[in-house]
């Protein structure tokens, strides 16, 4: 029971801490494209549960008080590392630099396309679906796969985590090594189809953005093709006044379509009408000389009313 507790605390431990930094900056498993990795995730968490395996069996041999008879039993806590345990990490390997490989090799030749992501966020459905973001069947059975196999070796091994690695069946491999194949031979099959990332409309002006389009790449929206200005292999543009409904973009490329894209145009309010107070003219803010102001003998009395007779002027 101490062994199994201690196995848990530790594996709490590593994948804690894993998970928490590559939420935050999941840089290190993701692709060329930004996207997050299939191979490199898996061959990751392969990777995080050996080391935990090989670590809790030290610890548990540094607390049993006699950790050389325990290491060099026969069996001993490690016999069937090489027959079960690293043949169940080569297959994800394998996958991962063949992967690497055939897809730089493609991107080299111009024979696949890989857009940057148009999104900051990697939520983890990246790993089961193409660059369009559509579910891929080969991607998710292996994922699929390999996530069973793992949760099988970690809840055998905390059944029994004194007696060492648990001794799984060594066709198990069989589990991660198939599905490898199948994925690596999905890289090498995939077509480099057209695909849109993200749509905006700016000034009247559409903008469609992915990758692999060729000069000759036909748009359509709502399957009706438009002209384009301008295409680049990542961008294409046409005029576009005022939409008012949901638009669904699809891109042909040598006979080979995307997969749709829907762009909502955003529905502008108008703005409130408030009613204006009409400024008054010169005429309206000043009245007449005769009306406003009172005439010269009225505003300041005659000499004969200020001097009284027989006076002095002054005086």
């Amino acid at each position: 029971m101490t062994a199994t507790l201690l196995a848990l605390a530790l594996l709490i431990a590593a994948v804690g801490p894993a998970a928490w930094r590559l939420r935050r900056s999941p840089a290190f498993i993701t692709g060329r494209d930004g996207r997050l990795s299939t191979s490199t995730a898996l061959a990751l968490a392969w990777t995080v549960i050996l080391v935990w395996l090989l670590v809790a069996v030290l610890a548990h041999a540094l607390t049993t008080g006699d950790s050389t008879r325990y290491l060099n039993a026969d069996p001993g806590p490690l016999s069937p590392l090489a027959t079960v345990y690293l043949p169940l990490l080569g297959g994800p390997y394998t996958a991962l630099i063949g992967a690497k490989a055939v897809v730089g090799i493609r991107l080299q030749h111009g024979t696949l396309a890989k857009p940057a992501s148009a999104s900051p966020h990697r939520p983890l459905r990246e790993l089961i679906a193409n660059d369009s973001g559509r579910t891929d069947l080969v991607d998710l059975q292996y994922v699929a796969l390999n996530t069973v196999t793992m949760l099988y070796v970690v809840a055998a091994f905390l059944a029994d985590a004194e007696a060492g690695l648990p001794d799984l069946p060594p066709q198990l491999w069989a589990l991660t090594g198939a599905p490898a194949g199948a994925y690596l031979l999905n890289k090498l099959a995939t077509r480099p189809n057209p695909v849109i990332t993200a749509v905006s409309l700016t000034n009247d002006t559409l903008t469609v953005r992915g990758g692999g389009f060729t000069p000759d790449a036909r748009l359509e929206l709502n399957g009706t093709p438009v002209p384009t200005t301008a295409p680049t292999p990542d961008t294409l543009t046409t005029p576009l006044p005022h939409p008012t409904h949901p638009l669904t973009a699809v891109v042909t490329s040598h006979g080979l379509r995307s997969d749709p894209y829907t762009h909502t145009p955003p529905t502008h309010t108008p703005a409130p009408h408030t009613p204006t107070t009409p400024t008054p003219t010169e005429d309206e803010r000043t009245p007449a000389g005769d009306e406003g102001t009172p005439a010269g003998d009225e505003r300041t009395p005659a000499g004969d009313e200020l001097t009284p007779p027989g006076a002095r002027p002054g005086r």
